[in-house]
């Protein structure tokens, strides 16, 4: 292994260490029997039940068989809360659900429904900020109200000049004063120095546990203590991020032990990331997304494995073999076929190197279609195309289509078509339920001799893997070590794969996987 690899390790092992150190960690979730692949909904966008044109609660249950068919086994769900916004993410009732999706009861019901059939379902927990709308807020404008401590308000001396973490104005004048919102001024920042504040978001944590769901991705997990761009880097601030999350964890542990956690924390170098594991499951892994898809794009290895080894190497360590939340694009960047611009070898190839590298991949909904979509963020989140008719019963119609248009691209018109994008992904997240080694097993880089070919071995259980794909789009022949003892073609994605006499024959854009 390169020494760059090994010091990464290390550096990695010793920055969970210290940030988890005196910490008991969490147990990992009960390993699957599944794919481990996750599912992101927008549930607005995804299936409309009753007619009105936004999708809801009842048309998600409704698609649950078409996800099992997919093979994919969890859930996430954007926020569900009632909002005045179309995105959710700014709430104002955290302990109910938006009517425009449906009744508590239609929750109950999805929950029962994915359970049954072997899914987790978790929901987006904004747990940074309020709408400005939230009661809270709207109390907290009284400065003798004990809402008022629920956030963050300037005082003497600030510089209220001051940019937000995110880039943007960090304070908010409103009644003569000035109030912290990190992302914008509909979105206040919550005061996690008041305790009153800690302890109603642990019961809100609780509440949903106890009706029932599996766990929660953590909305701007960082960002809870990460206020100003003069932050950044401040090692103090990841340690005031963890410690109110390890809170957070031990609270909600009576409502549910071991409930699944993982953050959104969008740091972009390798050794930023574990310094947010502390008391969450698992964490998305930006600078992977990025490597993957540049490769891809470039058709060259732009440093995949040397993102994801010391990554998948840190996290087994720390028992976390899961820890590495993986995706191509969520519903905050360009789509995945829009930022490859349509190539479909591309994101055949992109899909198999995610469904073949360690952790639990993240699949956004109609990824596995190649739905198109680019800024401003409603265009990321058009509505799924479930029939070649955008009017047919069952279809979203939230918002008008400015990108997926085409009839071809629609559950109907690829499950009919054996070489479609849709029946690519389900090839390959089967072949993740089907190989533990996919799931669970150890990563080490694999010397292929042709940059435009990544190899890796995922070993596991007794068994060690030889996976290659092929980035370019010709066709790429390897030469095996007879003593490294790949000498079986246990799956392909094209059938003119070939291995012959020590040597493995990959059509462009092809991947394979030798035991």
């Amino acid at each position: 292994m390169p020494r760059s690899l090994l010091a990464a390790i290390a550096l990695l092992a010793a920055l969970c260490a210290g940030v988890c150190g005196a910490q008991t960690s969490p147990p990992a979730p009960a390993a699957t029997t599944g794919s481990g692949v996750w599912y992101e909904i927008f549930v607005r966008a995804f299936a409309d039940s009753n007619g009105d044109g936004i999708g809801d609660l009842n048309g998600v249950t409704a698609r649950l068989d078409y996800l099992q068919s997919l093979g994919v086994d969890g859930l996430w769900l954007l926020p569900i809360h009632p909002s005045p916004s179309y995105h959710g993410y700014d709430v104002t009732d955290y302990e109910s659900i938006n009517p425009q999706y449906g009744s508590e009861e239609d929750f109950q019901r999805l929950l029962a429904e994915a359970h049954r059939r072997g899914m987790r379902v978790i929901i987006d927990f904004v747990a940074n900020h309020t709408s400005s709308r939230h009661p809270w807020f709207q109390a907290a404008r009284d400065t003798s109200d004990p809402h008022h401590a629920w956030y963050v308000w300037a005082g003497p001396g600030t510089d209220l000049k001051a940019r937000s973490a995110t880039g943007g104005p960090a304070w908010h004048a409103l009644d003569g004063q000035h109030y912290l919102g990190v992302f914008t001024a509909e979105m206040p920042d919550l005061n996690y120095d008041t305790p009153a504040v800690r302890t109603k978001m642990i019961r809100i944590g609780r509440h949903w546990l106890e009706q029932g769901v599996d766990g929660y991705r953590l909305d701007a997990a960082q960002h809870i203590y990460f206020d100003f761009a003069a932050q950044r880097g401040d090692p103090n601030v990841a340690v005031a991020n963890v410690r109110w999350w390890r809170e957070f964890r031990d609270g909600i542990e009576p409502a549910r032990p071991h409930a699944y956690l993982v953050g959104e924390a969008t740091e972009a170098t390798l050794a930023q990331l574990p310094a947010h594991l502390g008391p969450l499951d698992a964490i998305f892994d930006f600078p992977l997304a990025t490597r993957l898809l540049e490769s891809v794009k470039q058709e060259r290895d732009r440093g995949i494995l040397a993102q994801a080894v010391p990554v998948a190497a840190a996290y087994a360590a720390a028992g976390r073999p899961a820890g590495d939340a993986t995706f191509l694009s969520n519903h905050d960047q360009t789509r995945v076929m829009t930022q490859l611009r349509g190539h479909a070898g591309h994101a055949r190839v992109a899909t198999a190197l995610l469904m073949t590298l360690p952790g639990e991949p993240y699949v956004y909904y109609g990824e596995e279609l190649g739905l198109e979509g680019r800024k401003p963020d409603p265009d990321l989140r058009e509505p799924m195309r479930w029939n070649r008719r955008t009017d047919a019963p069952g279809e979203s119609r939230w918002k008008r289509l400015t990108a997926n248009t085409s009839p071809q691209v629609s559950v109907e018109a690829e499950e009919a078509d054996p070489n479609s994008l849709l029946n690519r992904y389900r090839l390959l997240i089967h072949w993740r339920a089907e190989l533990p080694a996919l799931r669970h097993g150890d990563l080490v880089a694999f010397d292929s001799g042709d940059p435009q070919l990544v190899a890796f071995v995922r070993a596991a259980e007794g068994t060690r893997l030889l996976v290659v794909h092929n980035l370019s789009g010709h066709s790429k022949r390897m030469t095996l070590d007879p003593s490294r003892g790949f000498s079986r073609l246990l799956r392909q994605t094209a059938a003119d794969t070939g291995l012959a006499d020590g040597t493995l024959t990959l059509p462009p854009y092809a991947s394979a996987i030798l035991e």
